[in-house]
């Protein structure tokens, strides 16, 4: 399995992101969609072909509705704010120990995003999450992360502070770790192209709407991962 990661905001040679200031006009009718197909607030959504699926958040558009995403990734963004999250299987790194796993993926993100740099990020919390609350049982151990990175889009001067929560489950047994990343800014650069998102925020998420993915996250068929 390749370690294809994108973050929201990294700068990624081989997917090109969307400006979040066209985000409300291209993915009106994405958006209509989950929310029809959605008849409750608990209703799970199907990932990667159905082999997963978690709650999704509301205001959630499937960006692969608008552009090519990476076959170990579901991305979604809120369509009215410059939030998104991430969905990503990546290759188990075993040499890595549970309690730091969480960290090394963190520091993977910031490195994607060029800002390893002193005072560019910022891991302020790492709890592992119990799996008596978790649906996905058959993951040895799973952590949730919270920090923050001084981050641009498009290879742009400006930078917007983010905080990113990342949860992750690890699945030894196939090879792989889960990561799922809620990108939440901050502060924004006027000079960033995210700009004209701000002052327009609608019911953004929450950490608890993230914690919530976390917990729902199902297995259903275990040939995804090969």
């Amino acid at each position: 399995m390749k370690k294809k990661k994108l973050n929201f905001y990294r700068n990624s040679a081989h997917v090109k992101l969307v400006s979040h200031m066209l985000i409300p006009l291209l993915c009106r009718a994405a958006h209509r969609e989950m929310q029809s197909a959605a008849s409750s607030a608990d209703k799970a959504h199907p990932l990667f072909g159905g082999g997963l699926s978690a709650v999704i958040p509301h205001s959630s558009t499937d960006v692969s509705e608008l552009r090519e995403i990476p076959d170990n990734q579901e991305v979604f963004a809120h369509a009215h704010t410059d939030q998104s999250l991430i969905v990503e299987l990546v290759e188990y790194q075993g040499q890595v120990a549970d309690q730091d796993a969480a960290r090394y993926h963190f520091e993977d993100i910031a490195g994607s995003n060029k800002a390893l740099e002193p005072g560019a990020f910022e891991v302020t919390s790492v709890v592992p999450l119990p799996k008596s609350e978790l649906s996905l049982s058959e993951c040895s151990s799973a952590w949730m992360l919270t920090g923050t990175q001084c981050v641009s889009k498009f290879n742009e001067e400006a930078r917007n502070t983010v905080t990113l929560h990342l949860g992750m489950f690890r699945l030894p047994q196939f090879s792989t770790d889960v990561l799922i990343t809620f990108n939440d800014p901050q502060s924004i650069s006027p000079d960033s192209s995210s700009a004209a998102a701000v002052g327009t925020h609608k019911e953004p998420w929450t950490v608890q709407d993230f914690q919530r993915l976390l917990q729902s996250l199902t297995l259903h068929n275990p040939g995804l991962f090969g």
